[in-house]
């Protein structure tokens, strides 16, 4: 099935290799290893094969026993689409207007701390690619980029995501920095006041900045690919640390745990352009934060890297819609491995989804072509199954096309 891309970006700073690499997948002349990518699994096998154990653990692993980030994945494997036919649906449209803002596609970059991790230069990658699809990426306040170059980077596309722990000041001197360069968004994530125990990461001994151990000594010697290229450009690091004015250090277990209501007040008093509130599973919490001013919520379990036993994201999609009404704006992560999963999530609320795991198994796999392969086969996958499910138009897109006796078997009536 062929499918018509919306216009893209008049703007075009991809790369001449990303480039190149696109008129290739046109004549299904791909390159190795990105030839062997057919679905976000094959990526994440790849991945796994080619980064370092303690790399593809960190990106990979999830808190406690890992069985709410493998329900996440489920939870979209339960809710099934309701196909029509004998429709005219040769033309299709992914195009979303979300916050007074135009996006080529219905989803975005969520927030991710030290992408770079995953491959040298990973957050320009990014970058660039929220151009070529004209659709935003959030700059994390852990990346290894800082927040101005990811937004000058993107042209402009970025939102700003941030934390609030013990240093309030060194949080404001971020948002000073965000307005400086023109960020009209900021993501404010709350569900992290404590860190989860995240037990790969404890096995592999990760740490930030890294504490080189025989173990891992051996894991980076073994995966040569990724330790020489890593080692040409740099490790990582927490940028919007590094340049900041107060002498700030990430310390990754720091506590968040004084965050409070009198936080979002201040944040919303102090912020005049959009503020969304990341986190938020509860639809009691989500009526509070609506009438607090905030522009938008964003529904997640933070890929259940937090909370083990939490329900999943999808699951607290409809009460929370439920709750705070039809039109004010939603935004969903934790699961979506699929073109199909981003269709259900709107049909059962979201006005916006955002997508991160697949992003970095591609990265993973073959560095910028394995980002823009993943890219590809999930716009693939959302155009052919909004055309199956008989709608031209990804705004159309509401819950009659969800099939009605699993809907109600699963709780969603």
């Amino acid at each position: 099935l062929m499918i018509r891309r919306p216009p893209r970006s008049t703007l075009d700073r991809s790369s001449a290799a990303s480039d190149v690499y696109k008129r290739q997948l046109i004549d299904n002349k791909i390159p190795y290893p990105s030839q062997k990518i057919f679905s976000i699994d094959d990526a994440r096998e790849l991945a796994k094969w080619r980064l370092p154990k303690l790399v593809f653990d960190f990106v990979d692993g999830a808190s406690g026993n890992e069985f709410l980030s493998i329900n996440n994945n489920k939870a979209y494997e339960n809710i099934k689409l309701e196909p029509r036919v004998l429709i005219n649906v040769e033309e299709r449209s992914l195009k979303t207007k979300f916050l007074d803002s135009e996006y080529g596609l219905p989803f975005g970059f969520a927030p991710m701390g030290m992408c770079n991790l995953t491959w040298p230069n990973a957050d320009t990658m990014l970058a660039k690619e929220a151009i070529d699809n004209n659709i935003p990426i959030c700059s994390s306040m852990a990346a290894s980029t800082s927040l101005e170059k990811i937004y000058e980077l993107s042209n402009g596309l970025a939102w700003f995501q941030l934390y609030i722990g013990q240093d309030e000041d060194f949080v404001l001197d971020l948002l000073n920095r965000a307005q400086d360069c023109g960020y009209k968004t900021i993501i404010l994530t709350v569900d992290v006041p404590i860190l989860a125990r995240r037990s790969r990461d404890n096995r592999n001994g990760f740490d930030i900045p890294f504490r080189m151990s025989i173990k891992n000594f051996i894991d980076f010697a073994t995966h040569p690919n990724w330790s020489l290229r890593t080692l040409y450009h740099g490790a990582p690091t927490n940028m919007n640390y590094v340049t900041s004015k107060s002498g700030k250090r990430f310390v990754r277990g720091e506590s968040r745990g004084k965050i409070d209501w009198n936080t979002l007040k201040m944040l919303r008093d102090k912020w005049k352009g959009h503020l969304i509130v990341k986190g938020v599973m509860n639809e009691d919490d989500a009526i509070k934060i609506k009438n607090y001013g905030v522009d938008a919520i964003y529904i997640s379990n933070h890929g259940g890297r937090q909370l083990d036993c939490a329900p999943t994201s999808i699951n607290a999609l409809p009460k929370i819609r439920q709750k705070v009404g039809a039109k004010f704006p939603l935004i969903i992560d934790s699961g979506i491995r699929s073109g199909s999963d981003i269709l259900k999530a709107l049909a059962l609320g979201a006005n916006f989804v955002m997508i991160g795991r697949p992003l970095m198994y591609g990265l993973g796999a073959d560095s910028h072509p394995g980002l823009i392969k993943i890219l590809q086969i999930i716009e693939n996958e959302l155009s052919t199954a909004l055309g199956l499910v008989g709608l031209t138009d990804i705004k159309y897109v509401s819950r009659k096309i969800l099939s009605k006796n699993l809907l109600e078997n699963i709780g969603y009536g």
